[in-house]
Order: C-alpha cells, then sequence, then structure tokens
C-alpha cells in the first residue's frame, strides 16, 4: 500500500514473527508510533517455537493474504525465513538474514534494519583513529551487527561464535565489505580490542549467563549488548563494574523499529515517540520484576 494509501485507511497491521517474544517493546512502538502520525495501528506477536520450514511458510502466507504491512521477524528465525522470501533487499541478501519482511502487491520482500539500526546507535562509540571490535555471536542479530560495524569502517573485525563454522560463513560474506577474522576463542576476540559486542540471546531473561567471562572485561573497553530484556544484562552490569563504558539494547531496539515503521508505511515515525513507549514498556516491567 502506497504512503497516501495508509494516510487515507488509517489502519496498520504489523507484527513479529519469533520466540520467545511476550516481552518483546515492538507493539508498544509500532502502536505508538502509528498513533502520533493518526494511524490506527495494531502490532500482532506470532510466538510459534520450533518453526519448521513448512509452518514458517503458512505464518508468511497468513501475512500475504491478511492484510498485513508486513511483519517483524527475530530470534531464531531470521535466516529461516530467507529462502521463503519473493525478494530481497539488496543488503539482506548480502548477509542472508532478515529482521523485516514488507508485504506488497502480494509479494514478501525482505529487509534488515538491524544492520541500519546498530550502526545509528553504535557509531558514537566508534573512534576516528581505528578501532578494533569483537563481535560475540554469528547467528542472525550478530550477521546484522557484523555488516554495520563493516559499514562504519571498521577495519579490525573479530568475530567469535561457539559454532566455528558459522563464523567462518559470516567471515566469507564480510570478505568484501572489510572483512573479518575468525578468533579462535572469546579471549582470543578480545586480546587488544577497543569495543565488544554481544550478538547471541544470553543474557536475555530469564537467562542470567553472560557470553564473557568477567575477568576478560576491561575499563578501556567500551561494551555493547542487544538483548535489551533487561536493559542492563549479566554482561554489561560486569562491563559497568569493571569501569567500562556500556551501551545497552535500547538504541538499536527503537532504530531498527523506526526503520522497519518507515519501510512498512513509507512514513517517518518519530524516534521520540517511540523511545518513550520503550521506556514505558521497560518502567513497567522493573516494577513488575521488583514486586515479584
Amino acid at each position: 500500500m502506497s504512503k497516501r494509501g495508509y494516510a487515507a485507511s488509517k489502519k496498520l497491521l504489523t507484527g513479529l514473527i519469533g520466540a520467545p517474544i511476550a516481552h518483546s517493546a515492538s507493539p508498544a512502538m509500532h502502536e505508538r508510533a502509528a498513533e502520533a502520525l493518526g494511524l490506527r495501528g495494531h502490532y500482532q506477536l506470532i510466538e510459534v517455537a520450533g518453526a519448521d520450514a513448512a509452518g514458517l511458510a503458512m505464518m508468511l502466507e497468513g501475512v500475504r493474504r491478511l492484510g498485513f504491512a508486513g511483519v517483524n521477524v527475530t530470534f531464531p528465525y531470521k535466516e529461516a525465513v530467507v529462502p521463503l522470501l519473493d525478494e530481497l533487499a539488496p543488503a539482506a541478501a548480502t548477509m542472508a538474514a532478515v529482521n523485516t519482511v514488507v508485504a506488497r502487491d502480494g509479494r514478501l520482500i525482505g529487509h534488515n534494519t538491524d544492520t541500519t539500526g546498530f550502526a545509528r546507535a553504535v557509531a558514537p562509540l566508534l573512534a576516528p583513529s581505528g578501532n578494533a571490535v569483537a563481535v560475540i555471536g554469528t547467528g542472525g542479530v550478530g550477521k546484522a551487527i557484523a555488516f554495520a560495524l563493516a559499514s562504519l569502517k571498521v577495519t579490525d573485525l573479530r568475530i567469535f561464535d561457539s559454532e566455528p563454522a558459522r563464523a567462518e560463513k559470516l567471515a566469507a560474506l564480510l570478505a568484501k565489505h572489510g572483512g573479518a577474522r575468525v578468533a579462535t576463542s572469546v579471549e582470543d576476540a578480545l586480546r587488544g580490542a577497543t569495543g565488544l559486542v554481544n550478538g547471541t540471546p544470553v543474557g536475555m531473561l530469564p537467562n542470567r549467563d553472560t557470553p564473557v567471562p568477567s575477568s576478560l572485561l576491561r575499563e578501556n573497553l567500551w561494551v555493547a549488548d542487544a538483548v535489551y530484556s533487561p536493559l542492563i544484562t549479566p554482561l554489561l552490569a560486569a562491563a559497568q563494574a569493571k569501569g567500562a563504558r556500556i551501551m545497552t539494547g535500547r538504541e538499536l531496539a527503537i532504530y531498527q523499529a523506526a526503520d522497519a515503521f518507515e519501510l512498512f508505511t513509507g512514513l517517518a515515525p518519530s524516534t521520540e515517540v517511540m523511545g518513550e513507549a520503550f521506556d514505558e514498556v521497560m518502567a513497567a516491567r522493573s516494577s513488575a520484576y521488583h514486586a515479584a
């Protein structure tokens, strides 16, 4: 539907496919952004755990037929949806990972706003004189983060995954985009690094683990986490205790959502409005957690 079509209809149906997603702040952000633009927005959580290709295809067929402007896709399906779509935007095709599916004229088109969102979020942390950044995890969001850092001209990029073959595959994809070195361990990835990014779901509630031992963290390091539930993950808490600069998953969550909303509608949402919605969700969650 065109920009004019959304403005005329005043209705917007979008959603999120993934598991677990009950904690997601996306409904609040997208619905508040729609309201600010005079639209009646509904953002549907589509939580299905363990879906195979046939199950995912059925969900996507529903998106195609039921009037969705599009859906976001999160863990664990960002790579699995790729072969099920009609078309991929160039960046999504390059990294073979999708977090945003736009429905247009009966076709489903895959994009990746994790990359654009993380690039906007992390840019203030990067030094003009050079950066050595370690990315832990090379799944859907880890891929997007690595490509975002490459787009920002981080030439000393180290990637680590508990499945080495997956890291090697990402390194091959990055070969034409500045390149990346596959680290043999978390310790190897962090040796001499100026920055660290967690691109895994480790630390997302109810998980309370950390992908990096606190003994490897230090003051002259910035540490970012893609996880935002909780906002201060065990990794970020440990980094703070060492005096490191940290970046929560807040900015990535807001910026990727804003970029996705614009793809869905052709309308630029207010990141301030989306940020307020995000903060309200997190404040309510924190109150509920402490009251329990």
